[in-house]
Formats: C-alpha cells, structure tokens, sequence
C-alpha cells in the first residue's frame, strides 16, 4: 500500500493517497467499530471556517479526510504540499462497483426507494439495506435516532450517508459513538444521484480543468447560484489570511532567532 502523507491545509489535516490505497484501506476496515470519511469540498471548507463550533467537532471526528476538490488543491501546491484529489463521487462509485463484486452489504441513508432500487438493478450483488428520512430530520431527536439505530442494527460493511453536509457528518459522528456501530461510513452528498443517473456529473474534460462546479451550476443556477457564487469563492480569502499567518509566524521566528544570536 502506498505511503500515506498527512498535509494540513486551511484548518484541515488530510490524507493525500492515490485513490486505489484509499480503496483498499476502507475495505480492510469493513468489520471494524464505526469509524467514518469526509470529503471535504471548497464549500464545506468555507462553512467550516464560518460555522466553526457547530461544524468542525464532526469533521476533527473522522477517520479519513480526502480532498474533493481539485480548486484545494492547487491552493495547496500554490503554498508547497500538493493534496491528491479523492472525490466523494469517485470513491462511491468505486466502492459501490466492489461491493456488487464482493457481495458486501451495504446500507444508504438518504436517497428515494426507487433510486435504491435503481442501485440495486446496476449493481445486483449489493446487500442493500436503505433508509430515506424527512427532511430536517438532524433537528428531531426521534427522526436522528431512528436513523442511528437502523445503521447500527443493519451492521452493513459499507454506510453511504447522502443527506448533505453538515447533516451526513453530524449523523456519522453520532453513529460512530455507538458502542454497537460497525463498518465503514462515507459522507457522500450527492454521489449516489450521480451513479443512478438522478443527477449528471460533468464531462471529463471539464473535471480536469476545475471547471465541474460551473456544470452543476449551469444544470440547476436557482439551488446553486449562492453556493458557487457567492460562498465558495471566499476560499481565496482565506487562502490570503492563511499565506498571511504562515508569512508572520515565519518573520516572527526569523526575528527570534536573530535576537537569541
């Protein structure tokens, strides 16, 4: 398994690794206590800045960070330490491809019974176990707990959680502080919709340029013009107070240094 290398980056540690060790250490962890994977995106990293208190306790509670953002990481090569891009989208589908392979059970909280079942018929050697709460349900403690209590009672191998951020990272926290709660867990958004055809992702040329979230934003501007407007271009701010920061400390040291000789 290639080594892994921790790079921290706008108030994140993550795990920058090629994709196939990604794979390969979720799988090996299957039959584990619960633990979980985010992939943080440019929004999510905003929002964690913006919301701090109520957002990062369920992030800093992850077994894995991947970066699912191709924007982040060329921010981050910019300051020195290139993160590997893993997308949510990416590794679902690779998940999911393996588990229909390897006949593993699977249980996905979110998406519509008959989106499940369209998984089910693309993927027929799933174990599939699904649940599709109200929404709001991370403000009703009945509607959470019943949805912590069917992760932990299915003991699937592979949890999918595509109930959006922060709701999916809040649920996997809570899920993995079950003394009972078995498997992987994946904080998804919408990469179930992708593989079912709900939802189109980008061509591939686009996604090699950065260009994915002007695809999205074109196929529905009302939901997500804020979002891709508006939100996330204020990753370039704090890139700024972050190269900010990193440039005092750095002359605050040089300058102690100088006193001490």
């Amino acid at each position: 398994m290639a080594k892994e290398e921790q790079i921290h980056f706008l108030g994140r540690c993550f795990n920058s690794r090629p994709m196939d060790s990604a794979v390969q250490e979720i799988l090996a962890e299957t039959n584990a206590p619960f633990r979980y994977v985010v992939t943080p995106n440019v929004q999510h990293l905003v929002k964690l800045h913006d919301e701090a208190e109520a957002l990062r306790p369920a992030y800093d509670a992850a077994w894995r960070t991947y970066c699912d953002s191709r924007i982040v990481s060329f921010l981050s090569a910019l300051r020195g330490a290139q993160i590997s891009v893993i997308t949510g989208s990416d590794l679902t589908s690779r998940l999911v491809g393996v588990a229909s392979e390897k006949g593993l059970s699977v249980t996905v909280i979110g998406p519509q019974a008959e989106d499940c079942a369209k998984l089910q018929n693309l993927f027929p050697g799933l174990r599939l176990a699904h649940m599709c709460p109200p929404m709001g349900f991370v403000r009703s403690n009945i509607e959470f707990n019943k949805c912590v209590d069917f992760v932990v009672k299915a003991r699937s191998e592979l949890v999918f959680l595509a109930v959006g951020m922060p709701q999916q990272e809040i649920l996997a926290k809570s899920i993995s502080e079950h003394p009972d709660a078995r498997g992987v867990g994946l904080c998804v958004g919408a990469s179930i919709d992708f593989l079912t055809g709900r939802q189109k992702r980008a061509p591939y040329w686009m996604q090699r340029i950065n260009l994915e979230w002007l695809h999205r934003l074109l196929s529905n501007p009302r939901r997500l013009a804020r979002r891709y407007l508006i939100e996330s271009p204020r990753i370039f701010y704090l890139f700024l107070l972050d190269w900010r920061a990193r440039r005092s400390t750095s002359a605050a040291d040089v300058a102690k240094s100088t006193t001490s000789t």
